[in-house]
């Protein structure tokens, strides 16, 4: 993959972000998506946690983007390990 396609955020943060916070879309705010992040908090994690799960899903095969439409596909950000 070009690395030129890929996000400098983590896909760990932003799984873990998802998992125990998704219902108000933190995970959304971090990689910069923003109004889908406001969305999810005045549908409870859409509709009722359905857009939560499907977020999940996506972030675990390493098909979720950011607010630029970068993947975010690795695990760890860049220079932190």
């Amino acid at each position: 993959m070009e690395e030129s396609k890929i996000s400098p955020k983590s896909r760990l943060v932003t799984l873990l972000l998802c998992f125990f916070l998704g219902g108000i879309g933190i995970h959304r705010f971090y990689v910069g998506k923003i109004g889908t992040g406001i969305l999810m908090i005045f549908t409870i994690g859409g509709f009722f946690g359905i857009w939560v799960l499907i977020d999940l899903i996506v972030i675990v095969v390493g098909s979720f983007t950011d607010g630029s439409g970068k993947i975010v596909y690795k695990w760890f950000e860049s220079g932190s390990v």
